[in-house]
């Protein structure tokens, strides 16, 4: 191995080490909390590593929360209160026009009436009646015109701030749940989506959730470091988004994990279009075009379950989790499908995402 390629011995797993810390702190590994440790981790905010020092091993959820709101400034909480608060107004100040234009047809309706009564009445003169009424007729609905002209371009003017807003909230949305080193979906995304598979009971048995493993990642960042482990992440997010159709669910949901969400197939089929990703990547190379430095073989491990296996989302990830497990167990680099009983057959545990 030439000296750019010389191993880089003492390069720390800040990602590992961060997802590990969670974990035995029984923090759910959602986006928001894992900023919260990353910061706490690198030591860029004192204040925040203190904090979250203090709340020791038992931190709940909306206690970390809380600490996000106080230490960024971007924090979900922020943005949609200020997006709750600019609507709110706009919906008001809507409401007081349309209460307005309300009192102004109120007053031509009575107006209406008026003339209509004096039309009726037989004591005045016929010629003196109709130019009055004519006047009268003209000027209010001229008047009742032009503030309804008025009104229509004051409800458009808010719609369309309100408009924006919702705009606003769909880009922050589609941010928030974008993992921003591959591009797919991330954790936040793939938990919506997986609770949404049991919206519809009909639909569990042609649709299957997979989790794909990244084999032995943690060598490779520690051989060549993060850099290139960033990379390697991103190419196996195309290749993996390259190889399924464009309606099929795909995300990040942490290190070097991926999950596919795939509906309308059959186990078979679902087990075909792993296979095809694992055989896909097998065979993709990952060289440095300067240094031409040989970062491969990259192989991936899969899991598959189909939802008709589980109850609930969580049972459907743990069933998945077990079949990867299996793959990982059987050497890695292959793909198994959830079958009943597999759980009596292994010893869960995370240290062989380690190795």
């Amino acid at each position: 191995m030439t000296a750019a390629a010389a191993p880089k011995a003492q390069i720390p797993d800040v990602a590992g080490q961060i997802t590990y810390a969670m974990r035995s702190m029984g923090v759910a590994p959602i986006p928001r909390n894992y900023e919260l440790f990353y910061e706490a981790y690198i030591g860029s905010n004192p204040a925040l590593t203190r904090d979250l020092a203090a709340l020791g091993s038992q931190a709940t959820q909306q206690e970390l929360d809380a600490l996000g709101a106080q230490h960024f400034t971007h924090s979900p909480a922020r943005v949609f209160d200020d997006a709750h608060t600019r609507i709110a107004a706009e919906l008001e100040g809507l409401l007081r026009v349309l209460r307005q234009e309300q009192t102004s047809l109120e007053s031509y309706n009575k107006l209406l009436g008026e003339t209509y009564k004096r039309i009726n009445s037989k004591s005045a003169a016929s010629v003196e009646l109709i130019e009055n009424a004519i006047t009268i007729l003209t000027e209010a609905t001229g008047d009742t015109m032009a503030h309804g002209e008025r009104t229509v371009e004051n409800v458009a003017q808010r719609s369309q701030e309100m408009d924006r807003v919702r705009k606003e909230l769909d880009e922050y949305k589609r941010i928030a749940n974008t993992d921003s080193l591959t591009r797919l979906s991330n954790r936040r995304a793939f938990d919506d989506r997986l609770a949404a598979v049991f919206d519809n009971p009909a639909l569990k048995p042609l649709t299957a959730l997979v989790l794909a493993d990244i084999d032995n990642f943690k060598k490779i960042n520690d051989t060549y470091g993060h850099p290139v482990g960033d990379k390697i992440l991103a190419t196996v997010a195309s290749v993996i988004r390259a190889n399924v159709r464009r309606d099929i669910f795909v995300a990040r949901t942490g290190g070097e994990e991926f999950a596919l969400i795939v509906d309308g197939n059959t186990p078979e089929e679902v087990m075909s279009m792993a296979e095809r990703i694992r055989r896909t990547l097998e065979a993709t190379p990952f060289k440095n075009s300067r240094t031409r430095v040989n970062y491969g073989p990259v192989t991936v491990s899969m899991g598959v379950c189909m939802a008709s296996n589980a109850d609930d989302p969580g049972e459907l990830y743990y069933k998945t989790d077990i079949a990867l497990y299996g793959a990982k167990n059987a050497g890695r680099n292959c793909c198994t499908l959830y079958q009943d009983g597999m759980q009596k057959d292994f010893s869960k545990s995370w240290l062989i995402y380690k190795s």
